[in-house]
């Protein structure tokens, strides 16, 4: 099973975020990701100025809390992304952290609420992408767009990655309901909920039993990926046997999250510099 490398972007000015883009095109890896913050730098603007300088590299969030969130505006930046750079975008979503300020800012906490309205923002966003009139009647959203003048649908933009831009969905294992929500999609995010190690991190054994259960229940005719995130601090054998053991675990995705060291951009350089941690070296000893 091949793998694919991403790494999480600091927070940062976005002019750096750009130049740490750019250079992690020219190290070799397969995609970016930045924060989708309540407050801060947006998400959609610096994906756009790192699309600006690059050419291959993929562009998404780590990750996008739809249930603080207008559907449609989601929807428009995604888009209109996908479209400048050609097809580049994958959309990562989940319920977000409360502790980043959802009730500072005044956001729904309540976690049932959340679930409805990513369900419901989630079919939003891909009525809108095919840019179509539709009728949507949810819990929380209602929508009938042919109630929208004629010309201002003209205006409407499809995303270039068809049937619909990638979509990476949170899965919290082993909640059997809230896996079968993710299957839908394009992508797992996985959630252990009962992983005895550090911030969570499952043992291999447990990432392999998820695995399992997502190769015999999702569409076999539909690509799907399984991300995990961590931190190596260079390529050597050491680290690339830790990927290489989540790789055999089940994981098509290896996300360099170093959330660690957010603030020491020399670090930071030098480890995108150094290029993905990518297992093939192993066997090239």
């Amino acid at each position: 099973m091949s793998m694919q490398y991403g790494v999480v972007l600091p927070i940062t000015d976005p002019a750096r975020m750009a130049e740490f883009g750019e250079a992690a095109e020219q190290a070799g890896w397969d995609a970016v990701f930045v924060a989708e913050m309540i407050w801060g730098p947006d998400a959609w603007v610096c994906l756009t100025a790192i699309a600006m300088k690059t050419e291959r590299i993929g562009l998404g969030t780590m990750l996008s809390p739809i249930s603080r969130m207008r559907p449609w505006k989601l929807a428009s930046e995604t888009a209109t992304l996908d479209r400048i750079s050609r097809g580049r975008v994958r959309l990562a979503v989940g319920l977000g952290a409360l502790e980043t300020g959802f009730a500072a800012f005044g956001e729904v906490t309540d976690r049932k609420t959340r679930i409805e309205l990513m369900e419901e923002g989630l079919e939003v966003m891909q009525l809108l992408w095919k840019n179509e009139p539709f009728t949507f009647e949810g819990k929380h959203y209602h929508i009938d767009s042919s109630q929208v003048d004629a010309a201002l649908q003209e205006w409407g933009i499809v995303p270039v990655q068809q049937p619909r831009i990638p979509i990476w969905l949170t899965g919290a294992w082993p909640r059997e309901v809230s896996m079968q929500r993710t299957l839908k999609f394009d992508g797992l995010l996985p959630n252990f909920i009962s992983a005895p190690g550090p911030l969570g991190q499952p043992s291999h054994d447990e990432f392999r039993t998820m695995s399992d259960f997502v190769r015999e229940h999702r569409d076999p005719d539909r690509p799907f990926d399984i991300v995990m995130e961590g931190e190596t601090a260079n390529n050597s054998p050491e680290y690339l046997e830790k990927v290489e053991q989540w790789r055999q675990a089940g994981a098509t995705w290896w996300i360099e999250s170093p959330w660690s060291h957010q603030d020491d951009f020399d670090y930071l350089r030098q480890r995108i510099a150094m290029g993905p941690p990518r297992v093939d070296a192993l066997s090239r000893g």
